[in-house]
């Protein structure tokens, strides 16, 4: 990584100091108003406990949802203020402003190794338009900024770039730095066979990640409904499957540059609705029924998509195989997820590329079995293609 981290700043900087820090408190709330998944939360305390052990006043900015141009009750973040505390022996405080004069005093009240996390940064209208005048009001709740929001790190906002120009020394928090390493080394210096696999409903929403990936690849091994454009560029029966008609012909270009490097599936688990669990049963990829649709790989797609993975040294996997929220349309994502913590164990570099990925390897209660799961999503995806985050742009160079 070429961006400071808050490793490199020296002991008795920190202490008394007010750290400001930018984390991804965007997590779920049950009907309650309570955290029903506090991942998120658990992914940021070492960066915090760090900080405040050496005795910083660490103060928290984060987003929460999408509030519709103004303060919304329902995107509060004091609920997660409570989950905090109850996720660490520091104490923890809530303030119901974010940017004004309330804000500022409450972060100069707070004690050596304290914690307060202020109000949702999206009430804010100029938060998502990187506004200056906001930044400038962000910088002046802390002594130095810390970015550890990679899953925000692809927006260009007033608390993920903006206040990084007024606030200095800038740097990544742990988390922020494993992401950027572990992405990073994938990318520049796989172990190899190195692979990817992606899966997820659109080629549109994969075809920048496959275009980066070619060159580097020694395969890319597709799954989810995806797969149907591509069945539909090679003149295969897809059925009521989704297809992207206007992305056909880029399917079949990617196909021959790609060659033998491209894997698509061997046979489907299909049936006439994703309702109808009842009705799926297999077919091989040419022969998908007119009236049925492709909603998972089949066994023989998860047999020899399992045996490439136990042959690679790297394995990089962004998007379900099928809808895995719906049973039995989620064993193709289930066999992926379980030959890759395999494949952990066997010695090769494992990342999951966050979204839905992620979710299905937590549900699996599989998270713990590889070598990293990004908490990134959206910001995942536009790293591997090769984009430039700003979030991460905004931070010091070492």
């Amino acid at each position: 990584m070429n961006k400071q981290s808050i490793r490199g700043i020296p002991d008795a900087r920190l202490r008394g100091a007010r750290v400001l820090v930018r984390v991804d408190f965007n997590v779920p709330l049950d009907e309650s108003g309570n955290v029903s998944d506090d991942t998120r939360i658990v992914a940021a305390l070492p960066t915090l406990e760090y900080l405040a052990q050496r005795g910083a006043r660490v103060v928290l900015l984060s987003h929460l949802g999408r509030p519709a141009g103004g303060p919304d009750p329902r995107f509060s973040l004091a609920a997660v203020a409570r989950a905090l505390g109850q996720c660490t022996k520091y104490p923890v405080h809530f303030q119901s402003s974010s940017a004004d004069e309330a804000a500022v005093a409450a972060t100069k009240s707070l004690g050596d190794g304290e914690m307060l996390l202020l109000e949702n940064t999206r009430f804010h209208p100029g938060e998502e338009q990187n506004d200056d005048a906001l930044s400038r009001s962000f910088a002046a709740l802390g002594d130095l900024y810390v970015n550890d929001a990679f899953g925000s790190a692809h927006r260009a906002h007033a608390s993920t770039a903006g206040v990084a120009a007024f606030l200095k020394p800038a740097v990544a928090g742990f988390l922020m730095e494993k992401e950027l390493d572990y992405l990073g080394k994938t990318i520049a210096d796989p172990k190899r066979p190195f692979i990817a696999i992606l899966g997820g409903a659109k080629v549109s929403g994969k075809i920048d990640v496959i275009e980066a990936l070619l060159p580097k690849v020694d395969g890319i091994l597709v799954g989810g409904a995806m797969a149907c454009t591509f069945f539909k560029a090679m003149d295969l029966e897809t059925g009521t499957s989704l297809v992207e008609p206007d992305r056909v012909g880029l399917a079949a270009s990617l196909l021959d540059r790609a060659g033998f490097r491209l894997t698509l599936p061997h046979d489907a688990v299909v049936s006439t609705a994703i309702t109808n669990g009842a009705g799926a049963h297999v077919v091989k990829r040419g022969a998908i029924p007119p009236n049925e649709a492709m909603f998972d790989i089949g066994p023989d797609t998860m047999q020899s998509y399992g045996r490439a993975i136990q042959s690679a040294k790297t394995i990089l996997w962004n998007g379900p195989m099928g809808v895995f929220e719906h049973p039995p349309f989620d064993a193709g994502t289930r066999a992926i997820a379980t030959a890759m913590a395999a494949a952990t164990k066997g010695g090769a570099t494992t990342i999951v590329g966050g979204g839905d990925s992620a979710a299905a390897v937590a549900e699996a209660g599989l998270e713990g079995e590889m070598s990293h799961v990004s908490t990134g999503g959206g910001a995942s995806l536009e790293f591997l293609e090769g984009k430039s985050l700003p979030g991460v742009d905004a931070l010091d160079d070492k």
